[in-house]
């Protein structure tokens, strides 16, 4: 049964409007709809607030200097966080425009890493259920819980999911997990403008493996162990099932799914609704704009390069599959482009007829071939071995084992290569393989250089070096942003070289030192241009669902904007009789 509305926002003749039929304390306990002490007299009035507010009115460029002061007197980061989770949920508009007018002080904040503390701390902070939580116990419930969401089938664009297995290199969080969820639809709406109305957090609750969880009184989640196997997969089959039924025009984006789960979860759906792994496709298009910078500094081709990945897990087969479908793109047959490649896991290089995921296979090395290495144990092919046989351009970590580029391996790279582009980018900071200060020392200052956490320049001699920080967030917004514009049926690899090339060529700083990707701060305007070229490439393919006339009109046309709507105040028949909209 559908929950009845008091509320509605519309876009009538290019103006946003809240048609409110709530009165008094509903329409103060509603965040989309609470303006606060903005309310102007006539509205109060109209909508039974006189007394509920202090007599003051206020604008919202005056609040949004108070609760600016606010934050920053925040003693730490989660203090931070739990500060602006409460504004969210008190007054989600102002939350936004505070938000996106500080998107690059605040993102490290709502999203990676602070969030990831929030994560481990959510049964005990808990305080207002935000998304769905669908309890695998009961998978008749998952129909219920979407109808009780109060939103009908036009009504939802975008669905984060998560079963919390890996989220943020911290692993199993439970049903915590929905918080990186709340998070990451943060970043859609502040980056992208993406209507927050028309989004939705949803946590799988499979159950938890960690110990210290199920010991916890206070744990919130189912209190047993990770159901897997069968059960999962038709659970997971079922949420599929129930959320493209209820919701056919949503783009399901798949969140902290460990590996195991994730490149399968993803290769099984994609196909069939339109479906996204941001750990996989968005880290692979970040790394892959990067990569394209890097190469463009050095004056080098795609066809040129040596890539070894430490860490060819999800995500880096995920960067490993976008860049051979770009050589491919580049006129490179498909096996020789692979063979570019150089992937290491736990257990050293990745080897035919060893123990691989099947993701690991098409990147496999052929014993035979390394009969001439020169090993420092024999028998084992580790990053330092393989450094040194195969001279690699590119080095790329994702292995989260700190330190894993020592000098030696730094040193042995740069030896055999003029400008090598290294990307330590491991989460967090105390994860990294290694620091742009340790990089440029070891290279004599010619690394060209990415991160995954965020770090200062760094001054080497005479030049002062921006590191380039490979967040995910320059890229995902776009993408969705783009999905919702030309209403994609799927997501394909072609989608997500274009949103690669449109981050890439946002670059326009060459200057020895300049960053290899934008500026957070720039974070609005880039994910419009990546909304655009994943539109047009799906308009191209014949992905589209909605006309693309005029891109760049119809991107910055769907961006929603963090400012208060007009008001009309109605009563409940009239807005279930519902009103004109653009």
């Amino acid at each position: 049964m559908a929950v009845p509305k008091d509320y509605d926002l519309i876009r009538r003749d290019g103006r946003d409007i809240a048609r409110i039929a709530a009165r008094g304390r509903a329409v103060l306990a509603n965040p989309l709809i609470n303006f606060g002490t903005a309310f102007t007299a006539e509205q109060r009035r109209d909508l039974g607030l006189s007394g509920l507010l202090p007599d003051a009115i206020i604008s919202a460029d005056a609040q949004m200097r108070r609760v600016y002061k606010q934050y920053a007197r925040e003693p730490t980061d989660l203090a931070k966080y739990i500060y602006l989770t409460s504004m969210q949920d008190r007054n989600e508009i102002l939350f936004y425009r505070l938000l996106t007018e500080n998107i690059e002080e605040m993102l490290p904040i709502v999203y990676t890493p602070t969030i990831g503390k929030a994560i481990q701390e959510y049964s005990h902070w808990f305080h207002k259920p935000r998304g769905l939580y669908l309890n695998i116990d009961n998978p008749d419930g998952i129909a219920i819980a979407l109808a009780a969401s109060g939103k009908g089938p036009e009504e939802v664009d975008l669905v984060v999911v998560t079963d919390s297995e890996g989220i943020l290199g911290i692993g199993d969080q439970g049903v915590g997990g929905v918080a990186i969820a709340v998070g990451k639809l943060s970043v859609y709406v502040a980056a992208a403008g993406i209507h927050p109305n028309r989004v939705l957090p949803v946590v799988l609750d499979t159950g938890t493996d960690n110990l210290d969880l199920l010991n916890d009184p206070a744990y919130l989640g189912v209190r047993h162990s990770r159901v897997r196997g069968e059960a999962y997969d038709s659970f997971i089959d079922r949420f599929v099932t129930e959320i493209t039924a209820a919701f056919p025009n949503a783009m399901i984006h798949w969140e902290d799914f460990a590996a195991a789960n994730a490149h399968r979860i993803l290769n099984r759906y994609r196909d069939e609704v339109c479906s996204f792994n941001d750990d996989i496709q968005g880290t692979a298009a970040v790394v892959v704009a990067a990569v394209l910078s890097g190469i463009r500094a050095n004056h080098s081709s795609l066809a040129e390069q040596r890539i070894v990945i430490h860490g060819a897990g999800s995500a880096g087969i995920g960067i490993a599959n976008l860049l051979v479908d770009l050589m491919v793109a580049e006129g490179m047959d498909p096996e020789k482009a692979k063979s570019r490649f150089w992937g290491l896991s736990s257990r050293g290089l990745c080897l035919r007829g060893g123990q691989l995921r099947d993701f690991q296979e098409p990147y496999a090395r052929d014993p035979a071939e390394l009969t001439d290495w020169v090993l420092d144990i024999p028998g084992r092919h580790e990053l330092a071995d393989v450094v040194r046989n195969v001279h690699p351009t590119i080095l790329i970590g994702a292995s989260a084992q700190p330190g894993a580029f020592t000098e030696q391996v730094i040193k042995e790279m740069a030896a055999h290569c003029e400008w090598p582009v290294i990307m330590p980018l491991s989460n967090p900071t105390s994860r990294a393989e290694a620091t742009p200060v340790d990089l440029l020392e070891w290279t004599r200052g010619r690394a060209l250089i990415a991160t995954g956490s965020p770090f200062t320049p760094v001054q080497h001699d005479d030049q002062m070096h921006t590191i380039a920080q490979a967040n995910n967030a320059l890229i995902f917004p776009g993408i969705g942003l783009g999905v919702v514009t030309c209403k994609a049926e799927q997501i394909s690899d072609s989608m997500l070289a274009a949103a690669a090339r449109a981050v890439a060529d946002a670059v326009t700083d060459r200057r020895r030192g300049a960053s290899l990707l934008p500026a957070m701060h720039q974070l609005r305007a880039i994910s419009a241009r990546v909304a655009v070229a994943v539109a047009q490439q799906a308009n191209k393919e014949g992905l589209a669902r909605r006309p693309l006339d005029n891109p760049i009109q119809q991107v910055y046309d769907a961006m929603w904007r963090p400012d208060y709507p007009e008001i009309e105040v109605v009563s409940p028949e009239e807005l279930d009789a519902g009103g004109a909209s653009s």
